[in-house]
Order: structure tokens, then sequence, then C-alpha cells
């Protein structure tokens, strides 16, 4: 293992590379600007516009492979559709598309959605949020932009970082030295999807059947189908409910346990995970012995796999099986390396808030406001949480109220920052709990009732504590 630089005292940051300009790295962006202390900051977007997932993509454009359990890949390879001015690099979004999260809770602490916007707003009111957004950080943004190497290097007795990107457009290289790097390019690249028995030979005898959320659009070439639409969180979800009404009855959800939150069950039947694939008469073989036939269509809803092909020479690695990100202290420092953060990498969370309050404790941290543990504690922050946690994709899983508790955390360690606060952090209060606690409910009743609501309200959820608490604190 090669030599750690290790900062001494206090940081030392003047330039700052952002990759990724979804909404975490704008975000980032937003909190070290505010600090006021730093000479530069660069965001570096493979896509030609803000947004990340929500940047809707109509065209998959590629192949996934089956099945998909290394996280050790090369770079996405961009899309140049005919008559577009820049490439485009496929994501999960999809055509139909609602957040599974209210518009209130969901929401910047410095932007609320439109009022005209639904309760559960559209992809498309999500992406012009985001644009709207960014409005103060455009100027900041280079798109089409991929980035190809993040380095460590030694300068001047402390370590920085080599960043080599390369635009979509021209093909010209540009390399660039920075203090520091955010690496904000989220988790939705790389799909996961298990190994089961006779699973390649099935994808070579019958190419196309098994595919991935992330290259759905549309459920229009799944009508008078047989589907199995494999997994119950939200994508597998929404994706199978959509799916249900134009396929063949029912469509079959392979699930390792029920789902708590249902909709659209009248055309689902809940069946067992997939233990074989059989070539003859192109079957499956669930747990239990049940075998189902002249299946057309199996979509996994699985997940993705952590991975950054740009951090092949990092030492140590973050990545190992891709189940979670290595070596972090509170999913956001490299504890090997404090001046390389991971935004956005928590999982069943509240995104945008989260973003905020990570983006809050790292330019603090980064401007001094704010001091690190030791690395012994910080690795020990890390071992225990792997005790509790496991090892695995749980690592980095805060359900409800962790994802609460961790916002609130970190809004509490950021007002601690000498010389105050530039930018004010998120914090959840009584009521955005209540509703967070809730929100699954509401989501139901949303589709129920035709999702067309505007307010929670509209669906007879009130907050019973408003006149009491406001907007409390807990």
């Amino acid at each position: 293992m090669g030599s750690i630089l290790r900062p001494t005292g206090r940081f030392n940051i003047q330039k700052i590379a952002i990759i990724g300009a979804g909404p975490s790295g704008l975000a980032a962006a937003k909190y070290l600007i505010a600090q006021g202390c730093f000479e530069r900051i660069d965001i570096l977007e493979q896509q030609s516009e803000v947004g990340g997932v929500w940047h809707y993509i109509p065209t998959p454009g590629e192949k996934v492979d089956v099945p998909s359990t290394t996280p050790h890949v090369p770079p996405e390879k961009p899309i140049w559709p005919e008559h577009w001015k820049a490439p485009l690099f496929s994501n999960p979004m999809y055509e139909h598309l609602n957040t599974n999260i209210p518009k209130g809770l969901m929401q910047f602490s410095d932007r609320p959605f439109p009022s005209k916007s639904l309760l559960f707003p559209s992809r498309e009111d999500v992406q012009e949020y985001l644009v709207q957004y960014s409005q103060d950080v455009r100027h900041l943004i280079s798109f089409s932009t991929q980035v190809e190497d993040v380095q460590s290097v030694p300068r001047d007795g402390k370590e920085q970082w080599n960043v080599i990107s390369k635009s979509t457009i021209t093909g010209e290289t540009k390399e660039g030295g920075y203090d520091a790097v955010v690496i904000a390019n989220g988790h939705y690249s790389t799909p996961f999807i298990p190994q089961v028995a006779g699973m390649e030979a099935f994808n070579v005898t019958y190419p196309g059947v098994i595919t991935h959320s992330k290259i759905y659009r549309s459920p229009k070439r799944y009508t008078g189908q047989k589907v199995i639409v494999v997994g119950s969180a939200a994508s597998g979800l929404d994706i199978g409910t959509q799916i249900s009404l134009v396929c063949k009855k029912p469509l079959l959800n392979s699930v390792q346990s029920s789902s708590a939150l249902k909709f659209g069950q009248e055309n689902k039947e809940e069946v067992p995970p997939i233990v074989e694939y059989l070539l003859e008469d192109r079957s499956v073989r669930f747990e239990g012995g049940r075998v189902e036939k002249n299946i057309d269509a199996i979509v996994y809803c699985t997940g993705y796999l952590y991975s950054y092909p740009f951090l092949k020479s990092l030492d140590p690695p973050v990545i190992t099986t891709g189940r979670r990100v290595v070596g972090l202290y509170q999913h956001l420092f490299d504890i090997a390396h404090p001046t390389l953060v991971f935004t956005a990498l928590p999982q069943k969370v509240i995104p945008f808030p989260v973003s905020e309050a990570q983006a809050a404790a790292i330019s603090n941290v980064w401007s001094n406001g704010l001091a690190l543990p030791l690395a012994e504690e910080m690795e020990e922050w890390e071992r225990k949480h792997k005790e509790i946690y496991g090892d695995g994709t749980s690592f980095h899983v805060l359900n409800f109220p962790r994802d609460a508790q961790y916002i609130n955390n970190l809004h509490d360690w950021v007002k601690t920052a000498t010389g105050g606060v530039a930018k004010e952090p998120p914090f959840w209060t009584l009521r955005d709990k209540w509703i967070r606690e809730r929100f699954a409910e509401i989501r139901k009743k949303f589709a129920e009732e035709g999702s067309r609501a505007g307010t929670m309200e509209e669906l007879g959820f009130q907050y019973p504590h408003q006149d009491e608490e406001g907007r409390a604190r807990s």
C-alpha cells in the first residue's frame, strides 16, 4: 500500500472540483460558495444539462450485462443521436414518473417547489426545478465533460488532486490541479443483477428477455406479454404497476418479502425469488419449486452498484464489491484522504435535504470552521457502523427515522462551527418527521385519487399539532 498524505492541522483549500451537476453537486457548490473563502470551484458534468438522474434521456442506448455483479467497469459510453448538439448518457429516468416523496419534504431548504406542482411532482417538474435551482452556479459548470481519472498527488508537502477530463463533443482532454474533490456523480450508473443458476445460458438463448430498470422507458413494449418484475422497492413498485396495466394478467412480482407499500395490486401476483432459469419453454423456477413457462420479459428492479471508474488509482480503494463505499466517515469523508468526499450515498432517504446537510458539513470542515475527529476515531465509527448494519448495501441505508437523525445531527454539528454558519443547513421539525413517517400512505392515496392532488390536505392528511407546535424542533 502506498503512503497516505494526511493534512496536518488546518486545511488550506483554495481550488475545488465537483464531479457531477445533479442535485447533490449543485447543493455542494452553493454551500461552498457561501463560505466565501475558496478561490475556485469547478463543476464537471458529462451530460449537456444539470439534473443528474432527473435529466430524462429518452433513448436507453445500452445493453445491460446479465448478470451484472461487478463495480469494476469502464466509463460510460455516450450516445449521440442524430441532430443532437451534444452526446447523452443513459440514466434510469423513465417517461411517466412522479416522485414518491411529497414536494414539501423533497425540496431544498432555500427553494420551494412552485405551488402549481403536484404534491408528488412529475419528472418534468423536478427537472425544471433543478434547472432553476442551478441558475446562480451555472457559470461554474463545464457541460459535456467526462472525468476520466482523479489522481492523488503530493505537492508542496500536502495532498492535491489531478483531475483529467475529456470533452464528449470535441474529444479534447484537459488536466487540472485541485486541493479538494467532491464526488457527486450519484450511484445509478452500474446496474446490479444478481447471479442466478442458468441465467447466462438463458440470456444467450433468449437475448433481451432479461433487462434492468435502468433501460426501462415506458410500458408499451410489454403489451400483451407475460412479464416478471424482480424487486419491490420504489422502482419495482412503480414500474411493475405501469407494466401491469398493459401486460398479460397478472404481472408476476418476484420479491424477497411482501412489500409494505402496495398499489396496483389488482393486476399483480407476488411470487418468491427466482432460483433457476430453464431453457425449455423459456421458463423460470421460483423458490419453492413453482415453474412458469413462456416468459416474455423479466425486468430486474434490483438497484445499482457503487462504481467510480475514474478512481482506479486511489489507495486505499473505496470500492471493493460495489455494495458500499469503503473507508468513509459519516457516509461522506474519505478517512485516508479528507480532501475527498462522496455525497448522496445514503439510500432510502430524502436526497435533497441530505445533500444540503452534507454540503454544509463539507464547506465548514474545508474552511476550518469544523474539525474532523482523529483518523482513529473515524475508523472506529466505520467499524461500529459495519458491525451494526453489515458490510453490504444496508451499510448506506438510512430508513426513517435514521435519515431524520442524520440530517439533524449534521445540522447540529455544523452549527458549532467557529465564526458562525454562512449558509444554514436544513433541520427537520416535528412536522417534517410526521410527514416522512406517513409519506408512503400519502403516496398511495395520491395514486388512488388519480394523481392530481397538490397538497396532502386535499388527500385528508393534516398535521395534528400545527397550532401547538408549528415549526417546533424536537
